[in-house]
């Protein structure tokens, strides 16, 4: 039989499964007899930990979320991937602060063998130079639109176009969904006046209360929160993540020197010095613009759209040249 503390530990491991467990299958489980477990369920009571009895003819236990934090059980793997989780959200969240804590507080409890190999997981989030002026998301903003997404409430909230912007009119949404994307928070929302879907920075907003009437969620522009805010960063309409523009050309250079700087595009070697790319943008002079920066003669195999495109963008730069040349000429 295993000791009393080891055995109210396997215990509480088992009743933090979410399910129904009866008296009979903890006892099999721990190798006890059902009035050990009886005795072993009113410990963990003591400990803070809100076990229910379930009624019915075997009777039964379940670990219910108790209105303060009861001490928590996690097994290694538990403790060092939430190890990672909270290292990484300490660099640059709306809740760094809190991480850092939380991870503080986590590794003072750690058995030692576990405690050295999360000394040894050195993980450091680094932001993007364009993600440094983020500006930071009021937590309780998040968990008051975590709420009323959760409640189906309809919501009316103030919204600024930039940071010293004055606030739009005020807005009525259907909120559905808070998303991350390159390190800001969004709400994924239904815009009623609008009779559209909106995307809306989080921390550009201001809830108003009271909040709405219930409604029933619509669905969202091909079905996948992922897809839908990925489309629409990239220009289309959700449904798909493709970019509207896409086209194909050849770089005088070998893949090896093109794939390092070539981000999402499709990177095929032709040879020694040349190599296949295919890419997209949200329009086609933008398309035209990006393969500027791989400083090398281009093919483009197509579509039609691109090559006017690089007409136009090359027609447009040399009007620029000529008219520098002038005002440096006249001193300008």
């Amino acid at each position: 039989m295993q000791k009393t503390s080891s055995r109210l530990l396997t215990l509480l491991s088992l009743l933090q499964t979410p399910r129904d467990w009866s008296g009979r299958d903890l006892a099999r489980r721990l190798g006890v007899a059902s009035r050990t477990v009886r005795r072993d369920i009113d410990r963990l009571r003591d400990l803070g930990y809100p076990i229910t009895t379930v009624r019915g003819p075997a009777g039964g236990y379940r670990l219910e979320a108790g209105t303060r934090m009861p001490p928590l059980l996690f097994d290694d793997g538990q403790a060092v991937a939430l190890a990672v989780a909270l290292r990484t959200a300490a660099t640059g969240t709306a809740v760094a602060e809190d991480a850092a804590r939380a991870l503080a507080t986590l590794s003072q409890v750690m058995p030692a063998h576990l405690r050295h190999r999360i000394d040894l997981l050195r993980v450091t989030a680094v932001r993007p130079p364009a993600a440094g002026d983020t500006p930071e998301v009021d937590p309780e903003v998040l968990m008051e639109l975590s709420r009323v997404i959760h409640a189906r409430h309809e919501l009316r909230l103030d919204h600024t176009s930039g940071p010293s912007a004055p606030s739009d009119a005020p807005r009525r949404v259907q909120p559905h969904h808070l998303v991350t994307w390159r390190h800001r928070w969004y709400l994924v929302a239904y815009d009623l006046d609008r009779e559209d879907w909106r995307t809306f920075r989080v921390d550009r907003i201001r809830p108003r209360t009271p909040t709405g009437p219930r409604f029933t969620p619509r669905r969202l522009p091909g079905g996948d929160v992922s897809r839908f805010v990925t489309g629409r960063f990239r220009g289309n309409d959700g449904t798909s993540t493709d970019w509207p523009c896409q086209g194909e050309v050849i770089l005088h250079l070998p893949a090896a020197d093109v794939a390092p700087h070539a981000e999402e595009a499709i990177v095929e070697e032709l040879g020694p010095h040349h190599c296949r790319l295919t890419l997209g943008s949200w329009s086609w002079t933008a398309l035209a613009a990006s393969l500027g920066r791989f400083d090398t003669d281009i093919d483009v195999i197509g579509p039609p759209q691109l090559v006017t495109a690089c007409a136009d963008l090359a027609a447009r730069y040399a009007r620029a040249a000529e008219s520098s040349c002038v005002r440096l000429g006249d001193r300008w």
